[in-house]
């Protein structure tokens, strides 16, 4: 049994043989910033101030060379070597508590719908105890006995009494997992669900206007937030723009219509980068949103997709105004092994 120490708050927490570091801060309720779990995206970065750790295999564009010899480590691979190990973690970094994700949940698939024709909705209801977790938060999914090794899919609805979940899952021509979900995972099969995990989570301390924008199955943690902020009666305005190809890729549209019907506050805009539509707008969202937000000095901002359009979209947002503590991210990598590039589960727009 190991001990993590967090500088400079000098809270502690006990770090089982065997356990990473990020698994022993999530157990005990802290929440570390992550994304891929793998070693692949670099968001659960750390300075480690003292003790010894096997950082395990990782990507160099997540941790590179120089960063490992000044001691920084990607936590959600590093394993504690010394009986303590002393991280650069701030105060105010670690007051958020989430739930101690769980492994190996037996839900059963009660039913599948296309959304697309490359997104499959999955719902999942819980055989045992409701999972409990935060709205933005997302889930590992796999199955080994079918070749599925788990990957990440954020949660699509806040959470409900029944304890069902909702996964937007996009194909991926040489995803395992991805077409295990989309060609074999049928209703009424049984899977092991872990989570829930991620720091993707909203505060409810902060009452701002709020700009959700998404692409692809990115969509799903944006569902999950607008949900959960409408539901607990948010009365700031929060409008949600959706970046898709072309009309087809564009789902849950009459969801979009129920909001805004019944929550005055919420507005829906759908945008389309590869063909115009009456009633519609036309463009990448970097490229549009100067149009629809020029001052986004006062929003808090949500960005969810791969990597590359969190990227435009958080510059974007910034050049906007926007600050970079109210700007909130979640740039999906898939779970691929270090050796490999990492595998998005998104359709990337």
């Amino acid at each position: 049994m190991s001990r993590i120490r967090l500088h400079p708050s000098g809270r502690e927490v006990a770090c089982a043989a065997g356990d990473t570091v990020l698994g022993a801060l999530e157990k005990a309720g802290y929440a570390l910033p992550n994304n891929c779990r793998a070693g692949a995206c670099g968001e659960c970065k750390v300075k480690v101030v003292s003790g010894n750790f096997d950082q395990g295999m990782v990507l160099d564009m997540a941790l590179s060379q120089d960063e490992r010899k000044q001691g920084f480590g990607l936590m959600c691979m590093a394993k504690p070597l010394s009986e303590e190990l002393v991280i650069e973690w701030g105060t105010e970094d670690a007051k958020p508590k989430l739930f101690p994700p769980r492994e190996n949940q037996r839900f059963v698939v009660t039913d599948r719908i296309p959304r697309t024709p490359r997104i499959v909705e999955l719902r999942l209801r819980p055989v045992g105890p409701p999972m409990r977790f935060w709205p933005g938060q997302y889930v590992t999914l796999g199955s080994e006995r079918d070749g599925a090794p788990p990957r990440c899919y954020s949660i699509a609805n806040a959470p409900r009494p029944d304890g069902e979940i909702v996964l937007q899952v996009s194909r991926v021509d040489d995803g395992q997992t991805s077409l295990w979900v989309h060609d074999k995972l049928a209703i009424g099969d049984v899977v092991k669900v872990s989570g829930a995990y991620g720091t993707f989570i909203g505060d409810p301390a902060v009452e701002s206007p709020v700009l959700c924008l998404a692409a692809g199955s990115g969509l799903a943690p944006i569902l999950s937030l607008t949900e959960a902020a409408l539901r607990r009666g948010y009365r700031k305005p929060v409008d949600l723009v959706f970046s898709a190809r072309e009309r087809a890729d564009l789902y849950d549209g009459g969801l979009m219509t129920y909001w805004e019907t019944k929550h005055r506050n919420f507005t829906y805009r759908p945008t389309l980068t590869r063909e115009t539509c009456e009633g519609m707008l036309h463009g990448r969202i970097p490229q549009i949103l100067a149009k629809q937000f020029p001052d986004l000095s006062k929003h808090s901002v949500f960005i969810a997709g791969s990597p590359d359009f969190v990227a435009d979209c958080v510059a974007a947002a910034r050049a906007l105004g926007a600050t970079d503590d109210m700007i909130h991210t979640e740039g999906y990598f898939g779970q691929a092994q270090p050796q490999t590039a990492p595998q998005s589960h998104l359709t990337p727009y």
